[in-house]
């Protein structure tokens, strides 16, 4: 895994709400849908890109990447 680093989206440092760190992990996330599961096309549902505080941990979900 990557090292924790800076993102600005919006032209804004990202900071953290609980603590106020300004270094995070980034993932995809898989946000699945009962119907999508139960009919086996779990792959049609969309991604949100997560930024994992590297302090505290608290997860910022965004459903576009922020520009």
């Amino acid at each position: 895994m990557p090292d924790p680093r800076q993102f600005i989206p919006l032209d804004k440092l990202l900071e953290c709400p609980v603590c106020g760190n300004d270094a995070f992990d980034e993932r995809l996330a898989q946000l699945n849908t009962r119907f999508a599961t139960f009919l086996g096309f779990d792959w049609v549902d969309p991604e949100a890109v997560c930024y994992i505080c590297s302090r505290c941990h608290y997860v910022l979900w965004f459903l576009k990447p922020p520009r």
